[in-house]
């Protein structure tokens, strides 16, 4: 048995002890792993920061030393003996003469920063270079206005040992300060071992990796990119569209997460990007989960084997006595009785318990049964009453009509609404028969519209439209009047004019009845709600004032249960019509009930 007292007894044994241990197996590492988030993008972003004022200190040192170079008198000395085509004797001691002045700045720069100069035919400080419009940095130079080369190789150096090594370069234009015309460029060169050492400090794990990029995912610096391409274009393309300088981007590659710290420089368009996979980061956290989790499941296995040995000797009688109960459950006391005598305890308070039960089964039998007759009288009270909620509302209704034509002496329509509401009145007062035939509480609905009419005069008009076979069927009171009224009511709300049509007619084995009016309407909020709301429990939980729709409803509800149904249509300041359907083939039961007397 699922539910016995001895799983009742596994089940707490184990939420107490296994249930929190597993709990904390899930919010320890997660707290865990928000924390390692946390401060991995603060870490990663605090070395980010310090990597881009490295690298701006860098930048901007081979920034000045351009400018220095290009205003330099040695320098445009030999621009213009380049440009005049002067004697090689002349132009080599001009050329020489600043190799010593590049050579001065390279020795007392302490990042070991070298510098060349190039014009547009090739020709150099450092060599001829028939080559250079093909190189790779001069293309990116003049063709995507890159001030910053990528990394590479550079034979036209000074020594030897540059040449052999890779660099990074803020190029500027050669440019005559006299004519201010480009005549070639300047080549400020940097080893890409600084910015290297320094950007390798930023990756923490193994499988963290580091790079700087350009716009169009290049890397910047040497080395290979490990990243998956589609995790960097994914990546790039949502940093360079927005507006953040630093932040973190969250990726999906082949079932595994990347988190993607980046920070744009202010360099060109060097963007830096430390990328790491979410089981590396959180590789500690899920190993505490991991471990966490193995001690709950032999926590559990414990719990199990205690919990067995402890509830033996208590849940096999206790077993037998929840058998008596489903006897008891299902309605059968007689055989709830007869088992109880095969239920034996040696356990003092679990004997008692049989006994208590034993007793038990003969008093709730009792009850049960005086309970159920108490609850057919009261909802027999409760239906009664509800019948009797509507009288008082039609007659202070009419009895302001009467007092409005009295007020304006119109003595024969007071005397025609008195007899209308005598008509009213003794239909209403008669609660011996809660069932009447339709064409009875259509003699009512006549009675309390021709009061109404009398009222408004020209202003409402009622049309009736009855189908003769409708006419003899059985319905419950009070059906209609509920309706005209709100019909009318909200058709006045907002309008000068009232115009209610109430149709009858037999469609199949249906009572089809409708009440159609050109008032303001129902918003589809306001049906909805109708719809979801159980009429029958509005009705027998009313105080006395529900005494609309809602009670309509709720009383052919109780009255016919799925046997009965409705239909609302509204138009927003057009009207609404509702229709209500009854089954016949209740008929034969209701018609007994119908009082042909009156």
């Amino acid at each position: 048995m699922l539910f016995s007292l001895r799983n009742r007894l596994l089940l707490v044994f184990t939420c107490l002890l296994t249930i929190p241990f597993i709990i904390l197996s899930i919010i320890i590492p997660s707290f865990f792993t928000s924390v390692i988030r946390e401060q991995a993008q603060e870490l990663t972003i605090g070395m980010m920061d310090q990597f881009s004022l490295y690298v701006d200190s860098i930048t901007t040192q081979a920034e000045d030393l351009g400018k220095q170079v290009l205003v330099d008198k040695t320098t445009q000395e030999w621009l213009r003996l380049n440009r005049q085509g002067a004697g090689k004797e002349e132009l080599d001691s001009v050329t020489n003469q600043l190799r010593q002045g590049l050579s001065s700045i390279m020795i007392n720069n302490s990042n070991a920063m070298s510098i060349s100069l190039v014009l547009d035919d090739g020709a150099g400080t450092w060599g001829m270079n028939s080559l250079l419009h093909e190189t790779d940095w001069y293309q990116d130079y003049t063709q995507n206005n890159q001030d910053y080369a990528k990394s590479h190789l550079d034979p036209f150096q000074q020594s030897h040992e540059m040449q052999v090594k890779k660099i990074n370069s803020y190029i500027l234009p050669l440019i005559d300060t006299n004519t201010m015309i480009s005549a070639g460029v300047i080549k400020v060169n940097f080893p890409s071992a600084l910015l290297e050492t320094s950007l390798n400090k930023i990756s923490k794990g193994q499988n963290e990796h580091t790079y700087l990029l350009n716009q169009h995912g290049e890397n910047v610096l040497s080395g290979k990119i490990k990243t998956p391409s589609s995790i960097l274009q994914q990546s790039l393309k949502q940093i360079t569209t927005g507006e953040d300088q630093e932040g973190l981007i969250e990726a999906a590659y082949q079932k595994e997460r990347y988190l993607v710290f980046f920070q744009k420089l202010p360099v060109g368009d060097w963007i830096l990007i430390s990328e790491v996979t979410e089981s590396e980061l959180f590789a500690r956290a899920n190993h505490l989960q991991q471990n966490l989790l193995l001690t709950s499941a032999i926590l559990f296995i414990i719990t199990i084997v205690a919990a067995v040995i402890l509830s033996n000797n208590i849940t096999s009688p206790l077993g037998k006595l929840a058998k008596a109960m489903g006897f008891i459950e299902r309605g059968d006391f007689s055989g709830a009785k007869r088992f109880m005598p095969t239920i034996k305890a040696q356990n003092n308070e679990v004997d008692y318990l049989i006994n208590v039960t034993e007793h038990t089964i003969e008093r709730l039998q009792y009850l049960i049964e005086t309970e159920y007759d108490a609850n057919l009288r009261r909802k027999d009270a409760e239906y009664k009453a509800l019948l009797l909620q509507i009288n008082p509302h039609f007659l202070n209704n009419t009895l302001e009509i009467i007092g409005s034509l009295a007020l304006q002496e119109k003595n024969k329509e007071v005397m025609n609404v008195s007899v209308y509401l005598g008509k009213m009145l003794r239909y209403s007062l008669n609660t011996k028969n809660n069932i009447v035939s339709l064409g009875e509480e259509l003699n009512y609905i006549k009675s309390y519209t021709n009061i109404l009419k009398l009222r408004y005069e020209d202003m409402l008009m009622i049309h009736l439209d009855v189908d003769p076979d409708t006419e003899t069927l059985p319905v419950i009171k009070f059906i209609l009047q509920p309706l005209v009224e709100n019909a009318v009511k909200y058709s006045f709300s907002e309008k000068t004019f009232a115009d209610i049509f109430i149709k009858t007619e037999k469609v199949g084995n249906q009572i089809s009845i409708s009440v159609e009016d050109n008032g303001i309407g129902m918003s589809e909020e306001m049906i909805s709600n109708l719809e979801q709301t159980d009429e029958t429990m509005v009705v027998l939980e009313s105080k006395g004032n529900s005494i609309g729709l809602r009670n309509v409803l709720g009383r052919l509800k109780l009255t016919y249960g799925n046997d009965f149904s409705y239909h609302i249509e509204s138009i927003k300041n057009e009207g609404t019509k509702i229709t209500l359907r009854i089954d016949l083939k209740r008929g034969d039961g209701q018609d007994e009930g119908v009082d042909h007397g009156r």
